[in-house]
């Protein structure tokens, strides 16, 4: 039997609150389990040195490196081949500075590859000079 002759059919709804709700619910689950990551900077305290200047100043071997590979010794360019060649052109830039064993300092560009600065002091090992150091700028204060 069927009542309802003369009405119109209701066309289904959707109800969206439900829908909502669970949506709610999953945003929520997502902020609580995001982890968030903060890159930071390393943070380090240089010491300080109170130690009076030497009064004899030691014999100093300067080598630079570049980004874009070439080097230089006591600022005379030198080309470089091999580690070996390159161990033989600082003894010789050594002798010119006397018979002390010169400390090398190296002066290297901030991108300068890392396999430069090894072969300097690699080059160095062979040479035989066994007091190296790395030379930097001070930055501004932050």
């Amino acid at each position: 039997m069927n009542f309802r002759r003369g009405s119109k059919r209701e066309d289904p709804e959707i109800n969206l609150i439900p829908f909502i709700d669970v949506l709610l619910v999953i945003l929520i689950f997502l902020m609580v389990t995001t982890t968030y990551s903060k890159f930071t900077e390393l943070q380090i305290t240089l010491p300080t040195a109170d130690a009076e200047k030497a009064k004899d100043k030691p014999h100093e071997l300067n080598v630079t490196v570049d980004a874009k590979g070439n080097y230089t010794i006591n600022n005379v360019p030198v080309s470089f081949h091999d580690v070996a060649g390159f161990a033989e052109a600082m003894k010789s830039a050594a002798k010119e500075g006397g018979d002390k064993a010169p400390v090398v300092i190296v002066n290297a560009d901030q991108f300068a590859m890392h396999q430069m600065v090894v072969n300097v002091m690699e080059a160095a090992r062979i040479a035989g000079f066994d007091k190296l150091t790395f030379a930097a700028q001070t930055g501004s204060a932050k």
